[in-house]
């Protein structure tokens, strides 16, 4: 849309930002076996979501290397050297070791917190509380792993005897990752399988994700001081060219992707031999919420919006579609638009600011081509500032009725667009749950214990996680993070993570005294890393 409705909520060339400065990273440079090197081909400016008001004025962030070819090759091949079949000085180090070096790392990022919070401001244009708590969890995690590490450490360490055989049962390392995080939460996501693999052992190839690249650069050299060479290696640029060449070589153990279920299965296609592939995929989700006759309205509409809207919706754990009973409907769409039209839009560093510019270029064009294909098939806009778009901001939009006719109903819209359906029998919201290609979570709102029951039994077998009187969400990182369908494979928690990059080994023996009195001898000379 060409009016510029929101023209006063962007950039002011008189507005003060003094705390907040436009960062200016010129990103050249690229991670490979130890070294920080320059690109010397072709970059990509970083454009931030932020404009200047009363013009179409861009404000350029910097720029990131758009790698292709051989370079990308070496610094795969990097990692494979550094793994060295599992006999690398990474893979074959102890425990205690790896976590000293993680741990070196976790001092040095502290230090970079303010400058990678500044970053996810201003290129993905997350809010300030938002962006600290991304950086401040991370970091949180990372000290959660080692603590976890510890735990499984002693845990294992001991000896176990059975019909005759004794054995030690450990984890060993998988060999090398590639790593590849969303835009969304480029920081903390990416960091939920990166941090894992490092530490048990594995090299990791990490891939950036080209919005919200820039906040990784701050780490390239805690990367390069706190591990040893091509141990992980940072690489950038279009994910078409640089990652079906990486799966292309049959080199990649361990494959951890965060992002579309077309992509990965394109991905994980491309390796010669899919079957040896260990995958970690976080993907879509269409998470809906079920809000029944009875509930507390108040606590509903208070859910959902935080459910539906922080961050703009862009959260693959947001309310993304609302089943609403009949005899409460109108109740909730009013409170429900009033809630939304009173958040704030503005930009990511103002104080309560709620709603700020996309960063994803093509996202505003997507999400009116599906409130014009709702609108086209009998659907309204329920809420007054529905429907509103100047550049990259997207004023929240209440859509209803929405039916099964409309792409909204089944595309997951991964923005500030809030379709919502009516229902009168639990039947039609099982029938949803049962056709959607997406199983992540869900959202029940009811006070009726038997209401609740029905739900719960009938979900668990249709999502991964059923949230009772509050929205979606993921975490805390002690907890599963899973889902079914096209939504996931495999598990993620702190303690889930360090299974998923690791294999069990064991050393085993019969209970012989000249076996037993070597494998004795091993441990008190500690002269294995394993045992």
């Amino acid at each position: 849309m060409a009016q510029k409705v929101f023209d006063d909520l962007f950039l002011k060339k008189s507005s003060s930002q003094e705390k907040f400065q436009k960062p200016h990273l010129e990103g050249s440079t690229y991670l490979v076996n130890g070294e920080i090197r320059e690109w010397k081909g072709a970059n990509e400016k970083v454009r931030s979501p932020v404009l200047n008001s009363g013009t179409d004025e861009e404000n350029i962030l910097g720029s990131y290397p758009m790698m292709s070819g051989p370079a990308v090759i070496e610094v795969l091949d990097s990692a494979v050297k550094a793994y060295a079949c599992g006999r690398g000085k990474w893979p074959q180090s102890s425990p205690a070791h790896r976590i000293e070096c993680m741990e070196k790392f976790l001092d040095g990022l502290k230090k970079k917190r303010d400058e990678i919070v500044n970053l996810l401001m201003w290129e993905i244009c997350k809010t300030y509380p938002d962006a600290q708590k991304e950086v401040d969890r991370t970091i949180t995690y990372i000290a959660a792993t080692i603590k976890e590490l510890k735990a499984l450490e002693n845990k294992e360490s001991t000896f176990i005897s059975d019909s005759g055989v004794f054995a030690q049962i450990r984890r060993a390392p998988i060999g090398v990752v590639l790593c590849l995080g969303p835009f969304n939460y480029p920081f903390n996501e990416t960091y939920t399988t990166l941090i894992p693999a490092i530490i048990m052992g594995n090299c990791v190839v990490m891939k950036l994700p080209r919005v919200g690249v820039l906040c990784h650069f701050p780490t390239f050299q805690l990367f390069r001081d706190c591990f040893p060479p091509g141990v992980v290696g940072i690489i950038s640029g279009s994910g078409r060219e640089t990652m079906p060449p990486i799966m292309a070589t049959g080199k990649i153990d361990s494959f951890a992707f965060i992002g579309t279920s077309k992509a990965a299965d394109s991905l994980q296609k491309a390796h010669p031999k899919p079957h040896r592939l260990r995958v970690c995929l976080g993907l879509e989700a269409k998470n809906p919420a079920i809000i029944l006759p009875d509930c507390n309205m108040e606590t509903t509409v208070k859910e959902c919006v935080l459910g539906a809207l922080s961050f703009n919706g862009q959260r693959c754990t947001a309310l993304k579609i609302f089943f609403v009973h009949k005899k409460v409907r109108e109740q909730f769409l009013t409170e429900f638009s009033k809630a939304v039209d009173k958040l704030k839009m503005g930009l990511p560093w103002e104080d309560g600011v709620n709603i700020t510019p996309l960063p994803e270029p093509e996202k505003p064009h997507y999400l009116n081509e599906l409130i014009k294909d709702a609108l086209s098939k009998g659907s309204n806009i329920v809420n007054e500032r529905g429907n509103k778009t100047d550049r990259t901001f997207v004023a929240p939009t209440v859509l209803f009725p929405v039916t099964s006719e409309m792409r909204v109903y089944h595309e997951e819209q991964f923005g500030p667009l809030c379709p919502v359906c009516e229902f009168e029998d639990l039947e039609d919201v099982f029938r949803y749950c049962d056709q959607s290609e997406y199983g992540q979570q869900a959202s029940i709102f009811t006070r009726d214990d038997k209401a609740a029951s029905k739900l719960v039994d009938a979900l668990v077998t249709q999502v991964s996680r059923v949230n009772i009187n509050t929205q979606c969400q993921r975490g805390p990182d002690s907890m599963p993070f899973t889902g079914r369908k096209d939504s996931a494979y495999g598990t993620l928690s702190i303690s889930d993570a360090l299974r998923v990059f690791s294999i069990r080994a064991l050393v085993a023996g019969k209970e012989e005294k000249e076996t037993q009195d070597l494998v004795t001898s091993i441990i008190n000379k500690r002269s294995s890393n394993f045992l």
